[in-house]
């Protein structure tokens, strides 16, 4: 007998999603899977849904592309930060795309970046640059978000930073 299991379907289809263009659609082709999940599997999946606030679809979706990227990509973990989940490097609490940063920074040499995360082994070092060699778009475009933060940015984002003067 199989271990009790319920059947999870992955309905993705053509469906209308609505964009910020007056009046516009844009349609996403997808396609219908479906498997049998563990009792348990489906229990934690409902628990992350409803703590999170989503629904059991996009969970699963979510849990799906992060245990996709970490195989591709050993030594990436995703973890909870204040702006999302990110990939980060494993054993740390460093953001893959600060990784890519620095290296871009240092002119892509190896050994300056070493120096720069002297603390990081250079395998965890590899799997940021890995991972970014798999998902480059991603990264590149954590860096820009990064990158449009000025301190009048700040100042206005957050009023309370501003001097009393």
């Amino acid at each position: 007998m199989f271990p009790k299991s319920r059947l999870l379907t992955f309905v993705v289809g053509r469906c209308n999603i609505m964009n910020n263009n007056p009046g516009g659609r844009v349609f996403m082709a997808g396609v219908q899977k479906s498997l049998r999940l563990p009792a348990e599997t489906m229990k934690e999946i409902e628990q992350m849904a409803k703590e999170t606030g989503q629904d059991f679809s996009n969970v699963t979706k979510d849990l799906l592309r992060e245990a996709i990227k970490m195989r591709r990509c050993p030594g990436i973990l995703f973890a909870e930060g204040t702006s999302g989940r990110r990939g980060r490097v494993a054993g740390t609490g460093i953001e893959v795309w600060e990784v890519i940063a620095s290296y871009k920074s240092v002119k892509k040499d190896l050994k300056r970046l070493q120096k720069t995360y002297h603390w990081l082994s250079r395998e965890q070092l590899k799997a940021a640059l890995g991972y970014y060699m798999a998902y480059p778009q991603e990264i590149d475009q954590l860096i820009e978000q990064n990158e449009r933060w000025n301190e009048e940015r700040v100042r206005d984002r957050y009023p309370f930073t501003r001097s009393a003067s």
